[in-house]
């Protein structure tokens, strides 16, 4: 990525709007925001509206940064290109007459080189009571160069300043010039223009930064609660078409009064086409023709005698029945009806045995319920798919009559109120003792069924009777998937977790044999996008274990995707190709739903990588619990972390990062031990990415399909997520927003402790998916992305590079709110 020379922050912009208008003003001109209240090294510029004593204005101007107004932006978006920054310099007035720039001398000073910041040569120990005033003022003395102590120094070391708060440390201890913390504002911009501002230097957090910075974390907590409880309980897939869907108008009873005599006559005689016309202008609303004509009709469709004719007559007449008498609308009466109609016409063993034997004809397998003509005729193999459509249909208005009160139509309004129970979705798919779990015996039989689908969607030969047919049992398996779930997250949202869990491995377990390309174009064409994001999840852990690459086992979030995830991408693209490697290619292509992203070219079955043993030793712990990592950063030997972090089988990407989530006997982790700020930033720095003296940054991928398989399960698993599980955007600017309130609150504590207690996982989940968002808004977790990756030109990883930059800017967004 290329290096931006306009990197902002903001302090003291008071309105939402105004900040609204400059965040996207900088985005659309190139620049970078980084949000958050204390002041960052890496900005080139800070728009302030006018001088305050605050951390980021006092930081910048000792670090010699540019500190211009906003209309420096406003302009330069008007400009179409960014303006020059002298005539936005924020001045501070001290006469009628006189005008003064206060950050425009160390400013130059410092890109002159005369002085690399406003306290070059300082020593300080810095003698602040309060943690948070304390963290701030060392931010402050560093922006500008200091060297920082808040404890006596070694006596080798020099102090040429002590600065209290309170002022009441005695200097001749220390040897040195004891001043309040009030020195740092005159030192920066004299005794006169220091009467102009306030003595008392405030942090980002007051009030003069936004209008209200008290957070209740309890409201916040009910708020965040009923979001993850709305979204987790909102209906995934929308039937429109089925409002136009009425019940009935005459009862069924009255069916008797129409005369279907000659349509059974026409039977009796063989007469099947004619009967069949007869009957296709005899279906009104209310009007169910009798069982037995119908059942003979649906058996002669399936002898070798039916023509193509008469076999699109009998599903228009199937589908017009659907119409005119809705099974979800009408009552049990008549889903009784149809739970006998959709049933094999000679077996009569419900309606999974008949759907079954119809998705087993399409696939050209003699599995059937009863023996047919053989081998499949194009007649019969559109019958069985049309039988397929229908199965759908009806299921698909069953979930719709579940579900309209959600959309915005209150239930009982056409709408039956009769038990679910009755459905078609329910006796299809689960008996009386299975109806508490997902995974039921049928719906493996379906998965399995799937599975074959798809491969023969994919295979590369002129045999395959229906390119569709893996489409219609995607969008049946969905339907089922969302109906159950709908059904019990109100009554048990752990059981419809474990449920979806359960699924997505068994689909990823009996997929062991399928190429890769199947298992990623079944994630792309899923609609359920809870399922999608479950199976996506499952087949990514496939892929790593096939490959025997070791995952993190924690619930699914941004930093999960991020900080485990991203890595592996490093590792699949330098797995060997090994012998059981195979590239096909594939007579259609198969797009990313909703992200427009293609599918792999190539397949992955099985690849064989060793993996070296992790070296004995550095995981051994003392009587206080430390390891020797604990250790080497209690002693600030930076050293000797990287060398840890560097020995062979490790990999920095990722153990590393569990190592340095070990906690010693007291609840330490190893970063605990280390007391210096840019030394700690140093050793995170180094888990992350590596050091060049010992890990040698390898450019070139070994394994192409591999990574692009990575990368498309890997895009699918952000998109998907982002839209199941995002992080509330910020809207209104009258009121504070949620997405506002928990940036703010992340401002004053972490994830984990404003967390700690709460039960709801996914609310949990939310509050450190943000937290991620604003990590990644402040360019951390950059070097979780191996080079190779980063340099790939396969369309579907430059693609999910394209996905992080996004969750950079959906980050960027949420640091706006500050």
């Amino acid at each position: 990525m290329e290096s931006c020379i306009h990197i902002f922050q903001m302090s003291g912009v008071k309105t939402h709007e105004l900040k609204r208008q400059l965040f996207h003003g900088i985005k659309q001109l190139g620049g970078r925001y980084i949000g958050g209240s204390a002041y960052q090294h890496a900005i080139t510029h800070l728009i302030i509206p006018q001088v305050l004593s605050s951390e980021k204005f006092l930081a910048a101007c000792a670090a010699g940064k540019w500190i211009v107004t906003p209309e420096f932006v406003l302009d330069s978006v008007k400009n179409g290109s960014w303006l020059a920054e002298e005539p936005y310099e924020v001045a501070l007035s001290i006469g009628a007459a006189n005008t003064s720039y206060p950050s425009r001398q160390w400013r130059e000073e410092v890109t002159s080189g005369r002085l690399t910041g406003a306290f070059q040569g300082w020593c300080v120990l810095l003698i602040v009571e309060e943690p948070t005033r304390r963290a701030m003022f060392d931010r402050l003395l560093k922006a500008g160069k200091a060297e920082v102590y808040h404890c006596p120094p070694p006596s080798d070391t020099s102090i040429t300043h002590v600065l209290t708060k309170p002022a009441t440390e005695n200097p001749i201890n220390h040897g040195a010039n004891c001043y309040p913390v009030s020195h740092i504002v005159q030192h920066l911009f004299g005794q006169k223009n220091t009467m102009n501002l306030n003595d008392n230097i405030t942090d980002d957090h007051s009030a003069a930064e936004t209008k209200d910075k008290n957070i209740n974390f309890t409201i916040l907590k009910e708020d965040i609660l009923s979001y993850v409880t709305k979204q987790e309980g909102r209906p995934r897939l929308c039937f429109l078409e089925f409002l136009g869907y009425e019940a009935p108008c005459v009862p069924p009873s009255q069916a008797t009064e129409r005369d279907f005599s000659n349509i059974g006559s026409m039977i009796d005689c063989g007469l099947f086409n004619e009967a069949l016309e007869e009957m296709r202008s005899s279906v009104f609303p209310g009007v169910l023709p009798p069982l037995p004509y119908l059942v003979s009709l649906l058996e002669y469709a399936q002898t070798a005698h039916a023509s193509s004719v008469f076999v699109r007559n009998m599903y228009f007449v199937m589908d017009n029945l659907i119409v005119t008498n809705p099974p979800w609308l009408s009552p049990i009466s008549v889903k009784k009806y149809f739970s006998q109609l959709l049933q094999c016409p000679q077996c009569k063993k419900g309606s999974w045995p008949f759907l079954e034997s119809a998705i087993r004809y399409c696939l050209s397998n003699e599995a059937t319920c009863h023996p047919l003509p053989g081998p499949a005729q194009p007649t019969l193999v559109d019958f069985h798919f049309d039988t397929l459509t229908l199965f759908l249909k009806i299921f698909q208005g069953e979930f719709h009559s579940v579900t309209i009160g959600d959309l915005g139509r209150p239930l009982g309004i056409g709408v039956s109120t009769a038990t679910t129970t009755g459905f078609l979705l329910y006796s299809t798919f689960w008996t009386m003792w299975e109806r508490s779990t997902l995974l039921s015996s049928t719906v493996k039989k379906l998965t399995q069924l799937l599975v074959e689908a798809a491969i023969v969607d994919y295979a590369d030969t002129e045999k395959k009777q229906k390119v569709y047919l893996a489409d219609t049992l995607l969008d049946m398996l969905s339907v089922l998937v969302e109906f159950w779930c709908h059904h019990n997250t109100r009554l048990n949202p752990h059981l419809v977790g474990k449920g979806l869990k359960d699924l997505s491995e068994h689909i990823a377990a009996i997929s062991h044999d399928a190429l890769l390309i199947v298992l990623t174009g079944i994630v792309g064409r899923l609609r359920s996008t809870r399922l999608k994001l479950m199976v996506a999840d499952a087949v990514f852990r496939k892929v790593c274990d096939m490959n025997r690459i070791a995952v993190t086992n924690e619930p699914l979030s941004y930093r999960k995707m991020v900080l485990s995830y991203l890595p592996v991408l490093g590792s699949l693209a330098q797995c060997p190709s090994g012998t059981r490697l195979r590239t096909v290619s594939t007579p259609h292509s198969c797009s990313l739903q909703e992200t427009n992203c293609r599918t792999l070219n190539s397949l992955v079955n099985e690849v064989n990588t060793e993996k070296e043993n992790i070296p004995r030793g550095f995981k051994k712990v003392n009587r206080a619990g430390e390891t020797l990592l604990h250790i080497a950063c209690k002693k600030n030997q930076v050293k000797t972390v990287l060398q840890i972090l560097s020995l062979p089988g490790i990999d920095v990407n990722i153990e590393g990062f569990e190592l340095l989530r070990q906690s010693d006997g007291y609840g330490r982790f190893p970063l605990d031990m280390v007391s210096a700020e840019n030394e700690k930033e140093e050793l995170l720095l180094s888990a992350q990415a590596g050091d060049d003296t010992f890990k040698k940054e390898v450019s070139e991928v070994s394994n192409l399909p591999l990574l692009e398989a990575g990368s498309t399960l890997l895009a699918h698993l952000i998109f998907t997520y982002h839209r199941e599980r995002g992080v509330p955007r910020h809207v209104g600017d009258r009121s504070v927003s949620l997405a506002e309130r928990l940036v703010q609150a992340l401002e004053e504590q972490p994830a984990q402790k404003m967390t700690s207690g709460w039960t709801n996982q996914f609310a949990v989940r939310l509050v450190e998916d943000a937290e991620t968002l604003l990590e990644l808004s402040k360019g951390m977790h950059q070097a979780q992305v191996a080079q190779a990756v980063k340099d790939c030109k396969g369309e579907n990883t430059m693609f999910l590079m394209e996905l992080m930059d996004e969750l950079k800017s959906r980050g960027e967004e949420l640091a706006a709110c500050l």
